[in-house]
């Protein structure tokens, strides 16, 4: 999982340093798309194995993938409707939710892990 983890996280970064160099906008969509695809694997994955070790809070784990999954596409098709200047908005949100998700929400599901 913490592989997973860094290259979300890597993912973000792309999206910062793109931003710090001016470019953005023109890396964004490709850095969405990569990102959706990603986290979608890397979230049923992580649903399998609650799933096989009878994690108690699965489902509110669950909710809260399906929420950021939600919320990336509703970023996406805003970016590929042209609405708005999106990659400030995009930069901050995953920063923020990948951030909270992997620090309270996996962490709790780490321990119940080892316990």
């Amino acid at each position: 999982m913490d592989g997973d983890h860094r290259h979300l996280v890597g993912l973000v970064n792309q999206l910062h340093y793109a931003m710090a160099m001016g470019q953005g906008s023109d890396v964004l969509g490709t850095i969405l798309a990569s990102l959706i695809a990603y986290t979608q694997e890397h979230f049923k994955r992580e649903e399998e194995y609650m799933q096989r070790i009878g994690y108690a809070r699965r489902a509110e784990h669950k909710r809260e993938h399906d929420t950021l999954i939600q919320e990336v596409l509703a970023l996406e098709q805003q970016f590929r409707t042209g609405r708005g200047l999106l990659t400030v908005r995009v930069s901050k949100f995953l920063k923020v939710w990948l951030l909270n998700h992997i620090a309270q929400s996996d962490r709790a599901f780490v321990l119940a892990m080892t316990t």
